[in-house]
């Protein structure tokens, strides 16, 4: 997003235009911005063989799962439905990581039957799938490594008490049952969480992983999983991607000269991919003076954008409309019945009844956590691409609301 001679752009469309066009709230994405985070990834681990798997559960839009797909990047699905998905936007199964979570059997053998790369969390499971199938389907196990690592603790997914994937403690007991069944295991798989900036984080992986390798002969790659940082503030602290991508690479180069076996590198970024490239433009339903607070309210709200209550998130907001009046401080809030504030005390040039009020890094977690809470309709999506302002998701209608009701009442 850009201010030139007065308007905010995007690849030189008017965001104000787009919205005349689609109407607010709008998720407005930026293809440009998603593909240079592509190429960002590729050349900082431009030393290993590098798999991309991007995780969609950040953004699912068919579109975006398309867009991604002609760039060469495959998907880490967490659910049956995420890889149907995938696979309807033309992303190959065998190019799609499959890694769901206290799910029941039934949707691993669903999974096996679509030919995904699928990837166990539980030692239960593990054994359901050796009774199954043996050596006759590779599988991938996810581990826990007990590193507390991320932004919050709810997307902090590899600490000791976390639900997800085998703790490494639990190591003899893969072991046992992998040679019980004689299971073909293909991959390594560790997701610590979300917002990671510590590089360490990642070379304590690598320690793990690497001194599994060696007791697992069959294996063909080692995912590392997500959590790069983006900047949600000006001078935020990023993930290093560049001193990962070189340090991880030499691991990668060192276990090749030493054991002879060449290993891919996965990795899932989901946020790193389409966070910055998204916006959550409202419109300013009213501006109200207390004796505290000045409230912008605005068309939007926890159900559309629920990060801010969730995670306590922060997103930056930005007045389009008026780029140059003069600076106040407002809280901006949504128009659901809850107390769903967007952002507190916030300096923004002064904000009138009709401004656009942008929220940046709204493009991961911001529609596939939306919901019709108090019944309002979920925003249109549209993707910028090309110079173009393409409509990829319908705004809803009473109807999608209504449908899959039954009355049942005379």
């Amino acid at each position: 997003m850009k201010l030139e001679s007065g308007k905010y752009s995007i690849q030189g469309l008017a965001i104000d235009g787009i919205c005349k066009q689609f109407g607010t709230p709008l998720y407005l994405y930026d293809a440009g911005k998603i593909t240079s985070q592509v190429d960002n990834l590729r050349k900082a681990f431009d030393g290993a063989e590098l798999k991309i798997k991007y995780a969609m559960k950040a953004l699912t839009n068919i579109s975006i799962l398309k867009l991604l797909g002609k760039q060469g990047v495959g998907v880490d699905a967490v659910s049956i439905n995420e890889a149907k998905l995938a696979i309807r936007a033309g992303i190959q199964a065998a190019d799609i990581n499959f890694t769901p979570s206290g799910v029941d059997f039934s949707e691993i053998k669903e999974g096996v039957a679509l030919g995904l790369n699928v990837n166990l969390d539980n030692l239960p499971i593990l054994e359901k799938f050796g009774k199954e199938y043996g050596s006759k389907y590779p599988c991938g196990i996810r581990l826990n490594p007990h590193i507390m690592a991320g932004g919050n603790i709810k997307i902090s997914t590899g600490h000791v008490n976390s639900k997800f994937g085998i703790s490494i403690q639990q190591l003899d007991q893969i072991k046992a049952i992998i040679t019980k069944y004689n299971i073909v295991l293909q991959g390594l798989h560790i997701h610590t969480g979300s917002e990671i900036i510590e590089t360490d984080v990642f070379m304590q992986m690598s320690d793990i992983f690497f001194g599994m390798a060696k007791d697992f002969k069959g294996l063909k790659f080692i995912d590392f999983g997500g959590g790069f940082k983006v900047a949600y503030k000006k001078d935020d602290k990023i993930t290093d991607l560049p001193a990962i991508g070189s340090r991880l690479s030499e691991k990668f180069k060192a276990f090749e000269k030493e054991t002879g076996r060449h290993l891919q590198l996965w990795i899932e970024p989901g946020k790193y991919l389409v966070s910055e490239a998204g916006y959550l433009v409202a419109t300013t339903n009213v501006v109200k003076e207390t004796p505290t607070l000045t409230f912008a309210g605005v068309d939007t709200g926890l159900n559309h954008l629920v990060r801010p209550m969730m995670y306590n998130s922060y997103h930056e907001i930005v007045n389009i409309s008026n780029p140059g009046g003069p600076v106040k401080t407002y809280t901006i809030v949504g128009n659901i019945c809850e107390t769903d504030t967007l952002g507190s005390d916030r300096e923004l040039n002064e904000v009138r009844e009709g401004d656009l009020l942008v929220l940046k890094n709204a493009g991961a977690y911001g529609y596939s956590m939306a919901s019709n809470y108090n019944s309002r309709f979920r925003p249109a999506e549209v993707l910028v691409i090309d110079g173009k302002a393409l409509l990829i998701r319908e705004r809803d209608t009473l109807e999608d609301i209504l449908r899959g009701q039954k009355d049942v009442i005379d």
